[in-house]
């Protein structure tokens, strides 16, 4: 099968999504015609991917993000290519591969590599090419601001998460309230799921964290939350004490286990509404565990209507996890497998998910095989993560929502392969100073110095409803700058690879980092029935209108 020809269009193309034909490598002639459909222009300091406004979505432009974070204890012995390749699935394996070849991370000062051993104490720096999901266009509500006892009470959005976390930074309640709102600092003393809306009391100094900390923390704080569940919920009084357990991280997937942390909701059935056979379902939580309503409710049979994790047949089956799901330990793996309708694509050009073949980088030098297979290559990654073995019904559980998870972004990690054909990963127009000579005060340091890329680069916001400052993501740039203490990093920054833009159908790949764009979802998929309704504390006791969900006879477009 020859890549090249425009028939590959049509066998990976659905009809709300635009995909972009894989890239073959070999033989060289292949690699070339291929190529070339991809580079329209050329792409200049000035030029960069901004995405369009989008009917009730929230936006930003991509922007490189420098950070740095302390090793973790599960992150401690093994390779740094392992752990970024477990701990994170944005990309393909071979792109982060070529990531850290490129030299924009580094362990303790010094530029690391894919081998590097990650050992306690170590400091690792790394800048990244940042693509936050949009949210919700749907404002953020303060609903009331007690200057004297220093707290406000907010109504979030479902969608926007509490506060940066994975892809997400600048759309987090926490920024947005210091960003949007013009609050100093906020402190969240608990938090609400992303896809969860409703209220949330935050605290605006640290002696008032400590006192609101400690009331969650002894249970005192009483919390009512309302629902859309599946099917007639029972007009009794319903008590669930299952205990819950975190077993996949990357997914944020939560199961009853006997293992599991106790946990204790209450529910009451407000109504039933037979036109849409679901019910609203006010729910006490007495605990505060991960995902525990969702988890409770999908245990009694009666998962809310409109999770996309807990209430999805494709995952769960249809039962839907009902009653829970076996835990008897297994070892059984799979090695993960490119979609049917990529398959012999993937097979054609190499498989970017995987480290072990050879192929040819065009111009470049042919790749290198990695010395041995990773976990993700096996499927070992799953329950990595767990702090119980997992059963074969849990791994199966797993991989169907990553697969579900990976059919939502196009199946881009299966076309991430752009970057074969470019130079070293260059933050573009970010300069890093030589390290000054060692002092006590400076220990060698380096920091970045061109201020303008990071005035030009800070994120905007691009929706209908919002174009909000983006002032204090500058500044926090340069506050948060990685400083890198080792000349090398600055010349690996320096080299600059092939500056072509790479547009497909609008901007299908960016142009910065070559990642496959992910289609916009759809605004009503981004939140689930579940809203945080009523909190008593001793700062008194605040509730919001009930979302418009709840309204009786309610309906939603279901697919």
């Amino acid at each position: 099968m020859t890549l090249g020809s425009p028939n590959i269009l049509h066998k990976v193309s659905r009809s709300s999504r635009v995909h972009i034909p894989l890239i073959s490598l070999s033989p060289r002639d292949q690699f070339h015609k291929n190529i070339a459909s991809f580079i329209r222009t050329t792409m200049t300091d000035e030029a960069s991917f901004v995405p369009t406004s989008a009917p009730g979505l929230k936006k930003i432009a991509p922007y490189w993000y420098p950070y740095t974070t302390m090793a973790k204890l599960r992150w401690l012995g093994r390779e740094l290519l392992e752990v970024v390749s477990t701990e994170f699935r944005d990309r393909s394996m071979e792109y982060y591969r070529y990531a850290l070849e490129s030299g924009v991370t580094t362990i303790n000062g010094r530029i690391a590599k894919p081998d590097t051993i990650i050992e306690n104490g170590d400091r690792i720096e790394n800048v990244v090419h940042r693509h936050e999901p949009p949210v919700t266009s749907t404002p953020v509500k303060v609903l009331h601001h007690d200057v004297e006892r220093e707290f406000i009470i907010v109504d979030k959005p479902g969608s926007i998460p509490v506060h940066a976390s994975g892809r997400y930074f600048r759309n987090t309640l926490v920024e947005i309230l210091v960003n949007d709102f013009g609050y100093t600092k906020v402190y969240t003393v608990n938090r609400l799921d992303r896809l969860t809306s409703g209220l949330m009391i935050l605290p605006l100094s640290a002696e008032r964290a400590r006192e609101l900390t400690s009331e969650f923390v002894a249970g005192t704080v009483r919390k009512e939350y309302v629902a859309r569940c599946r099917g007639r919920f029972p007009s009794e009084e319903v008590v669930c004490e299952e205990p819950l357990l975190t077993v996949d991280r990357q997914m944020g997937l939560n199961i009853v286990h006997p293992e599991g942390k106790p946990a204790k909701t209450i529910f009451n059935c407000i109504r039933y509404d037979a036109n849409t056979d679901s019910s609203v379902v006010r729910c006490r939580p007495l605990t505060g565990r991960s995902h525990q309503i969702r988890v409770h409710l999908q245990y009694l049979g009666y998962p809310i209507a409109n999770d996309p994790v807990y209430s999805e047949t494709k995952i769960w089956g249809d039962n839907l996890g009902k009653g829970g799901i076996d835990v008897t330990p297994s070892e059984e793996r799979a090695a993960p497998s490119p979609p049917p309708h990529l398959k012999s694509d993937v097979d054609a050009i190499g498989n970017p998910e995987s480290l072990t073949k050879t192929a040819a980088y065009g111009e470049q030098p042919p790749i290198v095989p990695y010395v041995k297979l990773l976990p993700r290559e096996t499927g070992q990654d799953i329950g990595m993560g767990s702090p119980v073995p997992l059963s074969t019904e849990a791994v199966g559980v797993i991989t169907r929502l990553r697969n579900m998870k990976d059919e939502d972004e196009d199946w881009s990690r299966w076309r991430d392969v752009v970057f074969r054909a470019k130079g070293v990963l260059t933050p573009r127009g970010l300069d890093i100073k030589p390290p000054h000579r060692k002092t006590k005060e400076s220990v060698g340091q380096g920091e970045f110095v061109n201020e303008s890329w990071n005035l030009k680069k800070a994120p905007k916001y691009y929706s209908d409803e919002d174009k909000a400052s983006s002032k204090k993501t500058r500044r926090t740039l340069k506050k948060h700058a990685p400083r890198f203490h080792s000349r090398e990093f600055g010349s690996a920054l320096d080299r600059r690879g092939s500056r072509k833009t790479i547009v497909e159908a609008d901007n299908r790949y960016c142009p910065e980092c070559y990642l496959p764009l992910h289609p916009d979802p759809k605004p009503e998929k981004l939140y689930i029935f579940l809203h945080a309704l009523k909190y008593t504390t001793s700062l008194g006791s605040f509730e919001t209108d009930m979302p418009e969900w709840a309204g009786e006879g309610w309906s939603w477009e279901r697919s």
